[in-house]
């Protein structure tokens, strides 16, 4: 997946953000700044300096505390969950220190006292550049190092990617459990090899498991290891991918998918750095950083009781979603290019080229097995091309053509809604209890005493309703 480089955040200087309400202040501050050769893009409040902040790659953020509409408080949050390392200086009356000193512990770098000084502004400001230059930096570097050491290189210049990778590069300063979200084929095994190979566990082991893809007798083995004598067959001792992965980081991929037997003995693990293999009374202490991905919404399985509450709070500590290809359009020829070289290199093929059509229909193609399912069209299109030159039958993407299906009514279109108000209340509230009451029961494979729990009713209530309802 695009890398970003030093010639791409060196370009010309990221503008400031000036908000502020009063024009006379603005005009004097915004030349106060021109003055030293900053370019400054206006807001008058925080609605106006929120869709600035989307449109300009900013360097630097200089706001009021007080706004006609919204705050400085406001402009402040949205600057750090845009972009936690873009400084942000705040301005406020004389009077007003305390606001000043709060907006500081919410992250503000620093503050103005009114009237302005304008050179403790310009002060402030180059001070405030030079930290962003030096955070930019230490990216660059840290990604560089990376790479050396055989780091995967991340291919895309889009807005959304390059916020990923920036948060990969700041979760890699430390030890924290990082929980990447994101749909089939968006390379999170790829994110999870670039924050290892930018840590300090580098020159450690990154091991990778799957948990969807090894049976649930075996997955503990798998993960814990076993000692010589545990089970029929086990001739020797077998380390397991904690113990493997001692002093570098584990990949948990499809997390979601671990059994429920396993997560406490994973939690455990996790917070006490210590297990027991298979059939051993010795505790075994480990050293490992654990990196966790999944495609399905954790919360909805917690919410569920497919996955363990306390697990996920100890998984998301720090959480990273990875966006689909089709949020990423910018990506798709540059990757589209990335891939035919290397297939070509790899079929020893004569570098292809492709026809405008070609590059035309994967742009508009919407790509639902992500980064993954264009690498392999592009391996296939380079396999079919018999001249210099893939053209759109070698894409194989005749489907993208056929009409999607009607979407489905909405649920309050199918809903009866004839008679009084009391008479359609009733109609709903019985068709939501029915609903309820057989999901409950598919998920317990019928077990009532469970039903009841996962309801929060009495069983008494419950074969009441199964009757009422005629529930088989």
């Amino acid at each position: 997946m695009a890398a970003l480089n030093r010639a791409a955040v060196a370009a010309a200087p990221a503008p400031i953000l000036l908000v502020e309400d009063k024009d006379s202040l603005r005009e004097m501050l915004r030349h106060a700044l021109e003055r030293q050769g900053h370019t400054v893009v206006e807001a008058r409040d925080q609605p106006e300096a929120v869709r600035l902040l989307h449109d300009h790659k900013l360097g630097l953020v200089l706001s009021d505390l007080r706004l006609p509409e919204g705050d400085g408080f406001g402009v402040l949050r949205a600057s750090k969950e845009f972009d936690p390392d873009l400084p942000v200086i705040v301005m406020t009356a004389y009077g007003s220190i305390e606001d000043a000193v709060c907006a500081m512990k919410e992250g503000a770098m620093d503050f103005l006292a009114k009237p302005v000084d304008p050179d403790h502004l310009t002060l402030l400001v180059a001070r405030g550049l030079e930290r962003r230059r030096l955070v930019t930096e230490n990216l660059l570097m840290r990604e560089e190092l990376a790479m050396r050491r055989g780091g995967p290189r991340i291919i895309g210049s889009d807005a959304g990617l390059a916020k990923v990778f920036t948060a990969l590069q700041r979760a890699a300063r430390t030890d924290t459990t990082v929980l990447i979200e994101g749909e089939s084929g968006t390379g999170k095994e790829l994110f999870a090899r670039s924050l290892h190979a930018s840590s300090n566990r580098a020159d450690g082991p990154f091991v990778a498991i799957n948990c969807a893809a090894i049976p649930e007798t075996l997955l503990e083995l798998e993960l814990f290891g076993y000692e010589k004598g545990a089970f029929t067959g086990a001739l020797g001792r077998k380390l397991g991918k904690f113990e493997i992965a001692h002093r570098g980081t584990l990949f948990l991929d499809e997390i979601g998918d671990l059994p429920l037997t396993l997560q406490a003995k994973i939690l455990r693990a996790l917070e006490e750095r210590c297990f027991e293999r298979l059939g051993g009374t010795a505790t075994v202490q480990v050293d490992v950083r654990l990196v966790a991905a999944t495609n399905v919404g954790l919360k909805a399985a917690v919410a569920a009781r497919r996955f363990r509450e306390d697990l996920y709070f100890r998984l998301s500590v720090f959480p990273i979603t990875v966006p689909p290809l089709r949020e990423r359009t910018g990506d798709i020829e540059t990757l589209a290019e990335a891939f035919v070289g290397r297939f070509c290199l790899d079929l020893k093929k004569k570098r292809l080229v492709f026809s405008p059509e070609a590059m035309e229909r994967l742009k508009a193609y919407r790509w639902p097995g992500n980064v993954r399912e264009l690498q392999n069209c592009i391996e296939r299109s380079v396999i079919l091309a018999d001249g210099d030159t893939i053209l759109s039958r070698h894409l194989n993407l005749s489907f993208a053509e056929t009409p999607l299906p009607e979407a489905p009514a909405g649920p309050w279109e199918q809903i009866d809604l004839s008679g009084t108000l009391p008479e359609a209340g009733r109609r709903v509230l019985n068709e939501v209890e029915r609903r309820k009451i057989e999901q409950a029961l598919r998920e317990t494979d019928n077990n009532k005493g469970r039903a009841c729990e996962l309801l929060g009713i009495p069983y008494k209530v419950l074969m009441s309703k199964i009757k009422e309802h005629r529930i088989s």
